[in-house]
């Protein structure tokens, strides 16, 4: 079939149709927008990272369902232990592609503790979805969100230790945020650790730190588990925040551009699918879960994909701002503006000695040409800026502006 169709179709033709969307066009023809003549995927199999986190589930589910193969290309997704190791395997070669932290691209890129390598993010893979968790032992004493926290820590002079996943990662920025957000400089009054998602409850567990911020399920997790309790969602402290991206280096970029463009194609298409409707979530959750992937119950990931949500201390509420990969493609965009956050928030705590050309850097790394072309294809809509606009919860708006003076202007800093 796939002879016949190369042979009856020339190029043009083909990216003709991609243009029109692939929405409107035959299977047949469809599945060969990019498989066919010179626009076939260059290299066959894909191997993309994942750690065992909710917001992976759009890589695993481009696998499970056969996307990727639609688009002429094989995702072998590939479990991995802490964000340190996605980056070694990444900028050496052993990974393609991966699920990862936004701010881990931007560090590899600026040689933040770690050989500098030109980076590439495709596009964002999901917007809100991590939490803040605090330890049911200070929850127990008053301390339930950053303002009866910073009340609690003054009154209980210590060294208090909170985790994030990776130093320039986005749960690192997270948690500095908020903490600062309350009052408490992270920096100079607390100790910020480094811990793999999984390994987060079980270190709580036995006493490692007094809070975390990750991604789901693992702020679940540590409520059913008794040890911890949410004291605030991430999209509490920006409401569709970005999160992670499909990352990877800019040279693979450019050596396999057909096979680029086909994985973005099939992972676009699984975060469509995913946010189509509760059926395809709660199979999604059902999928994720399994041990291959997150391996947990179901139960931990099903009720905050539904935006149900719990603290551990008998509140319960609906969150229309929960996990959400798709959002009628307002989630994808690969906005410069996003990248340039992190940027400001590693000067902020100093994590960058001097600014940077936040603008230029982030040109370098988000491919916003390349999803356009994508998005294109696929007759998903593109925003009219490459940049927007969020007011954060200390009240502050973000809008790419003047990131120097944005980074500089906050009274809690390094």
């Amino acid at each position: 079939m796939t002879d016949i169709l190369k042979t009856s179709f020339n190029r043009r033709t083909v990216l003709q149709a991609a243009a029109v969307g692939a929405a409107g066009i035959s299977p047949a023809l469809r599945s060969v927008v990019y498989a066919a003549g010179s626009d076939e995927p260059e290299k066959k199999e894909v191997k993309i990272g994942f750690i065992p986190l909710t917001d992976c589930a759009s890589v695993v589910m481009a696998s499970v369902l056969g996307f990727d193969q639609k688009y002429g290309v094989k995702i072998i997704p590939s479990k991995e232990a802490s964000w340190a190791g996605v980056r070694d395997k990444l900028t050496n070669g052993d990974l393609d592609m991966s699920h990862v932290l936004y701010g881990l691209i931007y560090g590899v890129h600026l040689g933040l503790g770690s050989p500098k390598k030109d980076m590439a993010v495709l596009m964002s893979i999901n917007n809100n979805g991590q939490a803040i968790s605090l330890s049911k032992a200070l929850a127990d004493k008053g301390a339930v969100d950053g303002p009866s926290l910073a009340k609690y820590m003054a009154a209980n002079p210590r060294e208090y230790t909170f985790a994030g996943t990776f130093p320039t990662g986005t749960h690192a920025m997270w948690m500095h945020y908020w903490l600062a957000a309350a009052g408490i400089n992270p920096v100079s009054g607390a100790k910020l650790i480094t811990v793999p998602p999984p390994q987060m409850v079980a270190n709580m567990r036995i006493g490692n730190m007094d809070g975390f911020c990750v991604g789901e399920p693992w702020n679940h997790r540590a409520i059913m588990d008794g040890i911890g309790i949410t004291a605030n969602t991430t999209q509490d402290i920006w409401k569709d925040h970005p999160e992670k991206v499909l990352g990877t280096t800019a040279e693979f970029v450019k050596k396999y551009p057909n096979t680029t463009r086909a994985v973005m194609m099939a992972v676009l298409e699984a975060s469509r699918w995913i946010d189509a409707g509760l059926q395809n979530k709660l199979k999604m959750a059902e999928t994720v879960a399994q041990k291959s992937y997150i391996n947990t119950s179901v139960d931990v990931i099903n009720q905050r994909i539904l935006g149900r949500y719990q603290n551990g201390l008998g509140k319960t509420w609906d969150d229309p701002n929960h996990m959400k990969f798709f959002n009628d493609g307002a989630v994808n965009y690969p906005y410069l503006s996003d990248g340039m956050w992190f940027l400001t928030q590693h000067k902020r705590w100093g994590l960058l000695k001097s600014h940077p050309d936040y603008l230029g850097v982030a040109k370098a790394i988000n491919q916003t040409a390349l999803y356009k072309e994508v998005a294109g294809a696929m007759n998903i809509s593109v925003p009219k800026s490459d940049m927007r606009s969020s007011k954060l919860m200390d009240g502050v708006v973000w809008d790419g502006k003047d990131p120097a003076k944005y980074a500089d202007g906050f009274k809690i800093k390094a």
